[in-house]
């Protein structure tokens, strides 16, 4: 029988292999980077040995308190270095972080802190009025540490502390040369994210350490990195764990420039002052950055790198970016396959085509990320791959090390997603000849406003219950400052009376502000011989609602 010398004598050891994980790539830069400014918050420069010390001593802090594998440790923070510090020391100890969407209201925060079984929360004081609802809704009780911006102290001023233990003291207590673990396997847990949920309850993406560590070099690739970038904060670091940035810059000794509020002034006086190389966020953010008043701007003289998700930038809003000092890099991807999974690829000889060509190739999604290993479109039924043809249409499927591990404690929907062995996203698109991507249509009915998803059916759910409404719909509107809105439909009860104002109102009562409707029309809802409502129409009438 035939034996395979490259099989004999040549195992696994602890010499040459190692589980993959971020936490190496700060071990690092704290190393070959010491001095290096790692994190400017405001007035406040932290340089890369003094990153590292804090998250060690944080873990070490939450080691004390015996958080390790298993646990789920939660914050509710803002883009600030306290953020950045839990990306890290919370992996350190084997524990699993779950960054909290700070737009949530509170009985949705409160679903998450029990699914997660959090043990402990580092909240923000200026969340503590909804954390304190929220709190006060869920059945687990943890460990709570306050937040204190000490760049922004009238937060901690205007709002009350929801525990005895100050974030600050927690990490003066902490152990420097704590010795932090590395995962048992890379196939770990890091963190945990909550989908918008498009029918009931959202749903728990789990991301491993294979996964985050290989999304660090491929965002290096993706966004044209060298060494040494100087990042601006205006994407979430709540969102998909801010796209894996957190973690991707310590790979090539990077600044973070943290950023509370995205403010056309505050990004402009970053931009500037600090020598911003790159930023990410939703077609708001550049719709922020145009349409500031001329006080607000700053002459931009390096070149900076946008990279965006969602719908792809028209082509007027590129030439403007360009004109102001940006080139515009259009990703695509979702909360399952850890943020942006797919890139638009852009060509060189593309630049000799007429402008309304480059328009064409510019509208697709593009190409897999470098650490994905398949990306298609297929038809869901027979999971047969579409006709690269460009017109028929299928399910954008995926395949690789960067899809998730799956739904924290929803077997069935991780089923349902993994079928025949590819992650089904939900998005409908075609296939080009090239191999690039585009979408037509999102066939679960998500409304993608301001870069954040909002469930349709989650604001419907809200609308039925107002004693008025006998039937609605809710789909997305355009919308020129968020990207989308919500816009919903209505029909009333016989008899029944209700203005607009009044129908927005009741759902601000019952869901965070961004998820209201911003438009509402009166009148029947068209619909199925079988009752089923024509959402497509719906798309249609909303154009011009």
């Amino acid at each position: 029988m035939y034996t395979n010398p490259y099989e004999l004598n040549l195992d696994k050891t602890a010499a040459n292999y190692q589980p993959l994980t971020p936490l190496k790539l700060l071990e690092r830069a704290a190393l070959v980077w010491p001095s290096h400014t790692a994190v400017i918050h405001g007035a406040q420069r932290m340089s890369y040995a003094a990153f590292y010390d804090r998250c060690r001593r944080l873990a070490s802090a939450l080691a004390m308190r015996y958080i390790g594998p298993g646990d789920t440790v939660t914050v509710m923070l803002a883009n600030t270095p306290a953020m950045l510090e839990a990306h890290y020391a919370v992996p350190m100890t084997g524990a699993v972080l779950h960054a909290l969407n700070t737009r949530l209201d509170a009985p949705i925060i409160a679903f998450q802190l029990d699914h997660a079984q959090t043990k402990v929360l580092i909240t923000d004081r200026e969340f503590s009025p909804v954390m304190k609802d929220a709190l006060a809704q869920a059945k687990v009780k943890p460990l709570i540490i306050d937040y204190n911006d000490v760049e922004f102290p009238h937060l901690a001023e205007a709002n009350e502390r929801l525990s005895y233990l100050d974030y600050e003291d927690v990490i003066a207590k902490g152990d420097p040369n704590f010795a932090w673990r590395m995962p048992d396997d890379e196939w770990d847990a890091i963190a945990l994210s909550y989908t918008s949920g498009t029918t009931g309850n959202p749903k728990g993406v789990v991301y491993h350490h294979r996964g985050a560590t290989l999304m660090c070099y491929a965002n290096v690739l993706a966004a044209n990195m060298a060494r040494h970038p100087v990042y601006l904060w205006t994407l979430p670091m709540f969102h998909c764990n801010g796209w894996c940035f957190p973690w991707t810059l310590a790979a090539i000794g990077g600044t973070h420039v943290c950023l509370r509020w995205v403010r056309a002034k505050a990004m402009y006086d970053a931009i500037a002052d600090h020598k911003v190389t790159h930023l990410c966020g939703a077609p708001i953010v550049m719709s922020t950055l145009l349409n500031a008043p001329d006080a607000e701007k700053r002459p931009i003289p390096q070149q900076v790198e946008f990279v965006t998700a969602a719908a792809p930038p028209p082509e007027a809003v590129l030439a403007a970016m360009a004109a102001a000092g940006f080139i515009v890099t259009h990703v695509y991807g979702l909360t399952e396959v850890y943020g942006p999974a797919v890139v638009n690829e852009w060509k060189a000889e593309w630049n000799a085509l007429p402008a309304a060509e480059q328009a064409t190739k510019k509208a697709r999604q593009g190409v897999r990320y470098a650490a994905l290993d398949d990306l298609t479109v297929m038809d869901p039924e027979t999971m047969t791959h579409v006709p690269a043809d460009g017109e028929t249409l299928g399910e954008v499927m995926f395949r690789g090390n960067i899809v998730m591990k799956g739904y924290l404690k929803n077997p069935k929907a991780t089923d349902e997603a993994f079928a025949g062995g590819w992650f089904h996203s939900g998005d409908l698109a075609v296939l080009h000849p090239d191999g690039y991507i585009q979408l037509k249509d999102r066939s679960k009915d998500i409304i993608i406003s301001g870069g954040e998803n909002i469930s349709s059916i989650e604001v419907e759910d809200v609308l039925y219950k107002h004693p008025a409404v006998t039937s609605c719909a809710v789909v997305a509107k355009h919308d020129e400052k968020w990207g989308e809105s919500p816009c919903a439909f209505v029909e009333l009860r016989p008899g029944a009376s209700v203005t607009a104002a009044e129908i927005i109102a009741w759902c601000q009562q019952h869901l965070a502000k961004f998820k209201c409707p911003r438009h509402v029309v009166f009148g029947e809802i068209p619909k199925t011989s079988t009752g089923k409502i024509q959402k497509f129409k719906l798309r249609e009438m909303a154009k011009d609602a």
